[in-house]
């Protein structure tokens, strides 16, 4: 009986490692896909920051004319 419980023990932990082998790759599979989303959104972010830096500087030396044509009539 003993060499039998013995290979039951043995076969239950590799069976247990076979069932945490499998969830690690799950678990690691599922953040691969989590980290390839916040690449596509930090993507679509530093691009959305360049063109409103880019409409920003359009727009700010006009803001200044319009300040000072307010400064004049407000004088």
């Amino acid at each position: 009986m003993r060499p039998f419980y013995s290979d039951a023990v043995a076969i239950v932990d590799l069976a247990c490692w076979c069932i945490c082998f499998w969830w690690m790759h799950r678990i690691s599979s599922r953040q691969d896909a989590v980290l390839e989303q916040l690449k596509k959104q930090a993507e679509r972010i530093e691009r959305v920051s360049r063109e409103e830096h880019q409409i920003l500087q359009e727009v700010h030396p006009k803001v200044e004319k319009i300040e000072k044509n307010i400064d004049k009539v407000t004088n």
